[in-house]
């Protein structure tokens, strides 16, 4: 099952964006979390995504922030850039400008609140495929976006030769089996604690917010899959479950939490921005007790 192609790695971390205490870019700290992250395990990052609040960027800071982190991790790193909008024109524009800066493929949520139908989600997708080079991964977020890449429509995409991967948000692992067993599209799962499930049934792999604190944890769950040791995977599953719920699932984006616990870690993350608001201390505090936990078993 781990012989599926992966295009852009195994262990990609979405990475947060990490802003100054003015609030402004901060590309250095961004080069030495990036360079952290690879260090410590990632094979690959995602920037300007929803953890790195790219609703919040300008499309200036967007390119900066994929030239500033290819500086520092070199050219063997895969950056896929996060581009999606509610716009196609928009959104076409951003892969030609990550491609321009350097990125390694796009990543394309789903275009928001419009709520386009199965066609005209199909032909948005096209249209970035076709604008540029790059291969694409697709993003199915149903949650945040209202609506779903149905499994019909992820099987005809897979057709086209630069749609080459799923970053996986749907929580229907039917739907995803039904497309892993008819396509050969790289799926990565893009909620944590889906990421050895979805592996053991074909996965390329994972885009994990978590990884932005424990790198080292998460790809180690792979690397025990892939070694054959599926009993000692399931342990580091598991035992990433409480620090995965309270990042993930306990009433705040994970971009909060993320910059939360990193702050407490002393790692570059700095401030959000609005309308996001930072974790009341004793979050931030549970996290970083939550994390120490983890690390020290």
């Amino acid at each position: 099952m781990t012989t599926r192609r992966k295009p852009f790695g195994r262990t990609l971390c979405a990475m947060i964006t990490p802003f100054t205490a003015a609030g402004t870019l901060d590309l250095e700290g961004a080069g030495r979390l990036a360079g952290r992250l690879v260090a410590e395990g990632c094979d690959g990052l995602v920037l300007n995504g929803t953890t790195g609040e790219s609703p919040t960027t300008s499309d200036t800071e967007k390119a900066e922030l994929i030239t500033a982190v290819r500086e520092a991790v070199g050219d063997g790193v895969p950056l896929v850039a996060g581009v999606g909008t509610a716009d196609t024109r928009h959104t076409a524009e951003l892969t030609l400008a990550a491609e321009k800066a350097g990125a390694d493929g796009v990543l394309v949520v789903t275009p928001y609140y419009s709520r386009p139908p199965q066609e005209a989600l199909e032909a948005h997708f096209r249209r970035i495929a076709d604008v540029s080079g790059l291969p694409v991964m697709l993003y199915d977020i149903p949650g945040r976006t209202g609506t779903r890449i149905e499994s019909e429509t992820m099987i005809r995409l897979a057709g086209h030769p630069r749609i080459v991967a799923v970053k996986d948000c749907s929580y229907d692992l039917l739907g995803t089996q039904k497309v892993l067993a008819h396509t050969e599209l790289a799926y990565y799962a893009g909620c944590d604690e889906h990421i050895l499930a979805l592996y053991a049934v074909g996965a390329a792999g994972c885009v994990s917010t978590v990884a932005n604190a424990v790198p080292g944890h998460i790809a180690a769950i792979l690397d025990a899959f892939d070694a054959g040791d599926t009993a000692r995977a399931t342990e580091l599953q598991l035992r990433a479950t409480p620090l995965i719920e309270a990042m993930m699932a306990a009433g705040l984006p994970g971009t909060v939490t993320v910059k939360a616990l990193l702050g407490t870690l002393g790692l570059p993350a700095g401030p959000l921005r609005e309308p996001l608001l930072p974790a009341a201390r004793e979050t931030s505090d549970r996290l970083r007790a939550l994390h120490e936990e983890l690390t020290a078993a």
